[in-house]
């Protein structure tokens, strides 16, 4: 328990270093995270119960050579193509947010050291010094989220093309 109180010291003294800007990078980040998690989810356990459903209704069919069988053919491997890439570009913006965001709080932090130089002169480097880790702090944060997203969404969308694949390839086309 007392571990826990310790990295919840750590991380309060971090984000009161970095500024209130931090806030909504760990939002941003923890509605990434929740989305990829979900995705792969859905990929891992409940796409291959929707795969087998779709085989077993292809190979029910009497018809799998007609124009007509082909289309929908097509409309099942569409349609669980578009169930395998929800939300995928809602990632992918996320990611691209963190480092803007980041840089939002170097823009705060800076202004936080021009008011300390306008009022205090440039002769206190230790007010100073708290604007420039409020502008650092958030620039990295951002920078460390976008690149564990950059990662697993990459994954997602390499996996999704693979399910989408073998469902084609399950789906006889004769």
């Amino acid at each position: 328990m007392l571990y826990l109180i310790d990295i919840w010291e750590t991380v309060r003294d971090f984000i009161s270093t970095g500024g209130d800007v931090l806030y909504i990078v760990f939002g941003v980040l923890g509605l990434m995270w929740i989305l990829m998690i979900e995705r792969y989810w859905f990929m891992f356990l409940e796409f291959p119960k929707l795969r087998k459903q779709i085989i077993q209704r292809w190979d029910d069919r009497q018809d799998t050579t007609s124009w007509y069988a082909h289309r929908v053919r097509d409309t099942w491997i569409s349609e669980a193509s578009e169930l395998l890439n929800a939300r995928i570009l809602l990632i992918k913006t996320l990611v691209a947010v963190c480092p803007l965001i980041g840089l939002f709080g170097t823009v705060t932090g800076m202004i936080s050291v021009f008011e300390v130089m306008a009022v205090q002169g440039t002769g206190n480097p230790r007010l100073m010094a708290s604007g420039i880790s409020m502008a650092t702090i958030p620039t990295m944060a951002g920078m460390v989220a976008a690149l564990s997203g950059v990662f697993f969404s990459s994954r997602i969308e390499m996996r999704v093309r693979v399910e989408v694949e073998k469902l084609v390839d399950s789906l006889p086309h004769h």
